[in-house]
């Protein structure tokens, strides 16, 4: 007779990550790492990419050279 739901048993390390991962809210906590990995990666890192953005804008033209060419337009 197949179809036997109770036939395949589940990893339980699987279980347990799977757990885990759904209930991870609930076991988190501020500590001075996690808030400096916050401040890090939300402020400073796009931070960083606006500044050098803002600063090599209309610095370099990929389009129509040639050969040799130098992409720098300053």
């Amino acid at each position: 007779m197949a179809g036997h739901a109770d036939s395949v048993h589940m990893d339980p390390a699987l279980v347990k990550y799977a757990n885990m991962y759904v209930k991870r809210h609930e076991y988190f906590r501020w500590t001075p790492r996690t808030a400096w990995l916050t401040v890090t990666y939300v402020l400073a890192v796009p931070a960083a990419f606006l500044y050098m953005g803002w600063k090599t804008d209309g610095k370099y033209y990929m389009r129509g050279k040639l050969r040799g060419d130098t992409i720098a337009e300053f």
